[in-house]
């Protein structure tokens, strides 16, 4: 060998076990640690260039440097009052005393107060919720803060455009916040709209080619615009066309539900957004002066999750509250990969007598995550749980309700991109009005629904096993 090979064999050796020695120190699943490490040794110089580009979770170093420079928010509740908010809970009726340790649990894992005064609106889909929302800005006196991960440059989108250079114009402060990936649905993107419009507007970690920044895995799946930080929606729904059911055909448009939040959860909710705003931009704004008010009877809580949080912490939540059920555990979501944890405790749940039930769309947007579904969910299925899948079209909506007493909305799916990935935003709610919305609605579509039995899922053939096997060998990616 001449000493040029020599030199090229010591290096890739060298970065190969750099590159490996690093996935064993800072992975923190052992799946994806040795995963990558095989990766790094097995494929030297490429294998460690892989990592580089998608292994390395620099959003974290990032967003705690950032978060140094956020102001300090007082949400206007201390101790004392977080003390009389548990004894409030401990009053509703039904079964709420039992929930005392879920509200620690979160109490300890958010660091957010739990919030009375609270009033929620339920708006299914474009229909309902695109005009609240753009009365919302409408009507907004002071500032405007918009985040989606899809804003589609179409009729929809560009009425939400329209509304906020109006509300420019008058004077209000208005931030727009999208994701560099989720953009990307659309062409031209609606981000050119809004710089001509002279909107004030972000993209969140867009991917890049110079220098490369090809962060595809880390994407801001918030759903959140907030007016004067007393008004606040968020549920699944992003911006588009899409979400006008009775305007599209059958096969294009999207089911979903999403949420009108007015009360002091709402002044949570902005202050995500400026700690997003701030990532994203660099720019910190200032926090709306938190003054107590009070909409309505619903004790709210705003949850967030993401890679530069803490991981896991939403699913402890899921856990903690699917432990606290007594009666019933309704779930809805478009996709369904949740992590061991949370499948141990919805079997157990079931195991001693809870209802539990979870409804998914007939046909998935994502036929890969449905394949890898279809693979696993025969372990839920043998110990009780019930499955059901509702007919098109397409339902993106996000449930979780807990013995018609605890619920949780918001953005996240139950599935590893939304858990451990994707920057996600909950909020939940302590509330038997607004929850026994939420079941009936959740009722009317269990009843026409096709439920799925054990024996549904041993009698796939043998190519269809192969097939959702493979999709589900790619899990943590879906």
């Amino acid at each position: 060998m001449t000493v040029l090979q020599w030199v090229i064999l010591i290096f890739s050796t060298l970065v190969s076990i750099f590159a490996a020695g690093h996935a064993l120190i800072s992975k923190r699943d052992s799946r994806a640690s040795m995963g990558w490490i095989a990766v790094c040794l097995m494929f030297p110089l490429f294998g460690p260039l892989l990592y580089f580009l998608f292994g390395i979770n620099r959003i974290q170093t990032k967003a705690k440097k950032l978060h140094r420079r956020v102001p300090a928010c007082r949400t206007g509740t201390d101790e004392k009052d977080a003390s009389r908010q548990l004894t409030a809970i401990e009053s509703l009726p039904g079964p709420a005393h039992l929930y005392q340790g879920l509200v620690r649990i979160s109490d300890r894992i958010t660091l957010r107060p739990l919030t009375p005064g609270n009033r929620i609106e339920t708006l299914c889909n474009g229909e309902a919720a695109y005009p609240a929302m753009l009365e919302a800005i409408e009507n907004a006196q002071r500032r405007v803060f918009l985040a989606s991960y899809i804003f589609d440059n179409d009729s929809t989108g560009n009425s939400f455009v329209e509304a906020l250079q109006r509300a420019t114009a008058r004077g209000v402060e208005v931030r727009v916040l999208v994701d560099g990936f989720g953009e990307l649905y659309s062409f031209p993107s609606i981000f050119r709209q809004l710089h001509k419009k002279k909107i004030p507007a972000a993209r969140f970690i867009p991917p890049r080619l110079i220098p490369p920044a090809i962060d595809i895995n880390l994407r801001n799946h918030r759903k959140l615009l907030i007016a004067d930080g007393r008004t606040g929606f968020t549920g699944g729904m992003n911006i588009s066309d899409r979400h006008l059911v009775h305007c599209q055909s059958r096969g294009r448009c999207i089911q979903d539900m999403h949420f009108r939040i007015t009360g002091p959860a709402a002044f949570q909710m902005e202050q995500i957004f400026i700690e997003d705003w701030l990532f994203a931009s660099g720019e910190a704004l200032s926090q709306t002066a938190y003054q107590p008010f009070s909409e309505g009877d619903a004790f709210c809580r705003t949850i967030i999750d993401g890679p530069d949080e803490d991981l896991d912490k939403l699913i402890a939540i899921l856990v903690g509250a699917v432990s606290a059920a007594r009666k019933s555990v309704r779930i809805m979501t478009p996709y369904f990969l949740p992590p061991r944890p949370l499948i141990a405790a919805l079997q157990s749940a079931a195991l001693r007598g809870v209802d539990v039930t979870v409804i998914l769309p007939e046909k998935s947007n994502l036929p890969f995550v449905q394949w890898a579904t279809e693979n696993m969910l025969w372990e839920p299925l043998q110990r009780g749980v019930r499955i059901c899948y509702q007919p098109p079209p397409f339902a993106h909506s996000k449930l979780f309700i807990v013995d018609d007493i605890y619920s949780q909305i918001g953005s996240a799916n139950i599935d590893p991109r939304s858990l451990r990935l994707n920057f996600e935003i909950a909020v939940e709610v302590y509330d038997h009005s607004f929850s026994g919305v939420l079941t009936r609605h959740f009722d009317t579509v269990r009843h026409r629904s096709r439920e799925i039995r054990f024996e549904d899922v041993e009698s796939r053939t043998l190519p269809i096993r192969i097939r959702d096997s493979l999709a589900w060998l790619f899990t943590p990616y879906l």
